[in-house]
């Protein structure tokens, strides 16, 4: 068995499922738990390893953890100075 993503448009749905109805001995539904509790799963695991490999070879800016506590200091100074009234 193998296993696919298929989208179907919501106003496509009940047809879709009234033409699968015929091949329930050859054809499984599954609800992904991932999209259930998160719809951008897959789009935020992507970009997770897209991140990892950027770090493992070396093209993205990483900071220490003093640069970054410098630059998210000099961030909410500037937001407060912007915003505070």
């Amino acid at each position: 068995m193998q296993t696919l993503t298929l989208n179907v448009q919501d106003n496509f749905l009940q047809d879709f499922l009234t033409i699968i109805d015929h091949y329930k001995d050859k054809v499984q539904l599954k609800k992904d738990k991932n999209l259930e509790h998160d719809p951008y799963f897959y789009d935020r695991q992507k970009q997770l390893q897209q991140d990892v490999n950027d770090i493992d070879a070396g093209t993205i800016e990483m900071l220490s953890q003093e640069q970054y506590d410098k630059e998210m200091d000099n961030f909410f100074t500037g937001l407060k100075s912007k915003y505070d009234h």
